[in-house]
């Protein structure tokens, strides 16, 4: 395809990138953090086509992406993990709905998990429609999406900043959600777009990514969300080490989140209200047409 390409971050996952590259029918864009387990001259012996950006050092996975999206010359970019691949078929979906639905920023679709291709529940959940779907947008209005199955329409992306860096790695996709509704574009998901997540069984550590979790959680609410939402959000890390541990590195950014702070427009605080109620089949009001660029956070 000429019109999308895919951005991959990776750091120490050569095997699974050696199995996923070749499944992509797009330009592919690997962007490396700082691996020393041999995967950049690994991809480029097995896969020349394919463009390796070394980053010396683990930057995370949203600056890797990032750098992906600014090399991309393409109108739309897909995200991929390095443990992931999109369906025959999805990516010349998702640009033909991209194309169709210009007030579209950004598609998410079903993902299927492992083997057996296990329906993953978030998209169960964003198919379920609580925020309603709008006439002028593809499908489902949705507040939120996972990395590994979204396409993106790059200005859109650009236009806002792309993902915000200090965030590093684990629920970084939050902020970019909230930042592309903020600005007036859709957000939504699309069943027949699909992509395959193989995940191996965790060989790290779990404590350290609840933490960098709670406090990625925390930063995101204070940049964003109500005072209320901010406590509630703080309460909930108090519940276990790890949480407590994240709330302590979140309270280090304060002078970085009050430097950064824009509160939601209203429409976009009720839609997630309505995904934190629990409500069933609620319509997102309508949000203003995308426009001027929302400041970055980076």
């Amino acid at each position: 395809m000429t019109d999308v390409t895919v951005v991959v971050a990776t750091r120490n996952r050569r095997q699974q990138l050696l199995e996923t590259l070749g499944r992509h029918t797009a330009d592919v864009v690997v962007v490396d953090n700082g691996s020393d387990d041999g995967s950049p001259e690994a991809v480029r012996r097995a896969f020349p086509h394919v463009r390796v950006v070394r980053l010396g050092w683990n930057a995370g996975a949203g600056a890797a992406r990032n750098v992906g999206v600014e090399l991309a010359a393409t109108p739309f970019v897909a995200f991929a993990d390095d443990d992931s691949y999109w369906a025959p078929g999805a990516l010349e979906e998702a640009v033909r709905l991209l194309r169709a639905y210009p007030r579209t920023g950004l598609l998410t679709g079903r993902v299927l998990v492992g083997r057996q291709g296990r329906l993953d529940p978030v998209s169960a959940e964003m198919a379920r429609a609580p925020l309603g779907t709008p006439t002028d947008a593809p499908g489902p209005s949705v507040l939120g999406f996972l990395a590994c199955a979204v396409v993106l329409r790059r200005a859109a992306f650009r236009q806002v900043g792309g993902f915000t860096e200090k965030l590093r790695t684990y629920g970084e996709e939050a902020l970019l959600a909230m930042d592309l509704a903020a600005a007036g574009w859709h957000l939504s998901y699309v069943d027949e777009v699909v992509a395959h997540h193989l995940p191996l069984p965790s060989g790290r550590d779990a404590g350290a990514r609840h933490r960098v979790e709670a406090r990625n959680r925390l930063l995101t609410a204070a940049l964003r969300r109500p005072a209320a939402v901010v406590l509630r959000t703080a309460a909930g890390a108090l519940r276990d080490p790890a949480g407590r541990r994240g709330l302590l590195d979140a309270g280090r950014e304060v002078g970085w989140v009050l430097r950064n702070r824009r509160p939601l427009p209203a429409p976009v605080e009720a839609g997630l209200r309505v995904l934190e109620r629990g409500d069933t089949a609620v319509a997102l009001p309508a949000p203003r047409s995308p426009g001027s660029a929302v400041p970055s956070a980076n």
